[in-house]
């Protein structure tokens, strides 16, 4: 019985196998390299503390006249200035940027990257990557969470705060939203605003500023859907410009 069963069920495994094998791609080397290095240095430093320990243990303290501002955030910081747009030329602006990153890894580099430096105003966005789950499923109270305890060693360390608005996706030029429903970045921002009225902190409205009639990110300030292209990121400096004059006539 064993052995007749043997024979009847082998030819349907040695097809489902053939199948599987089929389906599946030849593995590229180089690229199997280029992701196993990816995830060993997030393995040895899941928050990125050493993207920018070396500059900042070079960075003088600010004079007592300066208006340092640091800018934390993801990519739509990290590429300001460096891969498109004008990142405040002429101004004691410091970015602190790192693309793909979420609020608990930001959390966790905020005394290094921004405490430590000394400025009077942290400029602060982030979100959309815990809503896209970059490291993980994140809830929007999680979010909230973590965006409270930046502000609130922020506040403890007497630097002014002003909390960005997550920036609207789209998907004329790829495909954003499904990653990034816009309803939670509505109720994240929702959130935002209400939160920064509460604690005295400055709104920073990006979303409304980059906005189409369909609800959707401009399709002329971006390059795909999601980050800023020069036009873009020239909105944002003039909204920025914007909220630092108010924190800093506070």
């Amino acid at each position: 019985m064993k052995n007749a069963l043997y024979f009847l069920l082998m030819p349907l495994v040695s097809a489902f196998a053939g199948g599987w094998q089929a389906a599946t791609p030849a593995a590229d080397p180089a690229q199997l390299q280029t992701q196993l290095a990816r995830d060993e240095k997030i393995l040895h430093d899941w928050p990125n503390l050493a993207r920018y320990r070396q500059e900042n243990a070079s960075l003088p303290a600010p004079s007592p006249s300066e208006e340092r501002v640091v800018f934390m955030g993801d990519s739509i910081t990290d590429f300001w200035g460096r891969a498109r747009g004008k990142f405040f030329p002429g101004k004691p602006y410091i970015n602190r940027g790192i693309s793909g990153q979420t609020t608990p890894q930001m959390l966790i580099r905020f005394r290094p990257d921004v405490i430590n430096l000394k400025p009077r105003v942290v400029v602060i966005l982030a979100g959309t990557n815990d809503i896209a789950g970059n490291t993980g499923p994140s809830s929007l109270e999680d979010i909230e969470a973590n965006l409270t305890s930046m502000v609130q060693l922020a506040q403890a360390n007497n630097i002014r705060v002003v909390l960005s608005s997550v920036m609207p996706v789209c998907d004329y030029i790829k495909p954003q939203t499904a990653r990034r429903p816009p309803e939670r970045i509505i109720a994240l921002n929702q959130w935002i605003e209400e939160f920064s009225t509460k604690n005295n902190l400055i709104y920073l409205d990006y979303y409304s500023g980059m906005l189409d009639d369909h609800k959707m990110l401009k399709q002329e300030l971006t390059y795909d859907g999601l980050h800023p292209n020069e036009a873009g990121y020239e909105v944002m400096s003039r909204l920025a410009a914007a909220a630092l004059a108010k924190a800093f006539s506070n």
